[in-house]
């Protein structure tokens, strides 16, 4: 109970109205640090709460995305992926398996010519490779 306190003070601080479906899936992001799909989460939840369809994952994962509660993931050229970790970290990608984890880094700083004085909002770091599961298989 005391995490659903945690999820509902969270999304209100964000001014966001902590519905059930809301409170549920930010709740399953912040338990599954796998950085699931839509798919993924629409089929995680859809028994639990029949009443949910995928658009309404599909809007709730929207807007806690544009309100900054959990990061959209683009490391996947066939689906976006979710995470409720909003400190600033790295993402790792397994060419073969398709698993996607985190890599914390200490500090990043880039260095960017900028001569248009554009206003860089985000920075995404990817990294792309084989993880040690199947590094090990391929050998």
């Amino acid at each position: 109970m005391n995490n659903n306190i945690n999820i509902q003070k969270k999304l209100q601080s964000l001014e966001i109205r902590p519905s059930v479906q809301r409170m549920a899936v930010m709740d399953y992001l912040m338990k599954h640090r796998t950085h699931p799909t839509i798919d993924t989460i629409y089929g995680a939840l859809q028994y639990k709460i029949p009443t949910l369809s995928k658009t309404t994952v599909y809007n709730i994962v929207k807007t806690l995305s544009e309100s900054g509660a959990i990061q959209t993931i683009f490391i996947d050229e066939k689906n976006l992926r979710y995470d409720a970790q909003t400190e600033q970290h790295a993402h790792f990608k397994c060419n073969s398996c398709g698993m996607v984890a985190d890599l914390p880094i200490k500090e990043l700083q880039v260095k960017v010519k900028n001569p248009e004085k554009l206003s860089i909002e985000e920075l995404h770091l990817y990294y792309k490779g084989l993880c040690k599961k199947c590094k090990n298989k391929h050998k």
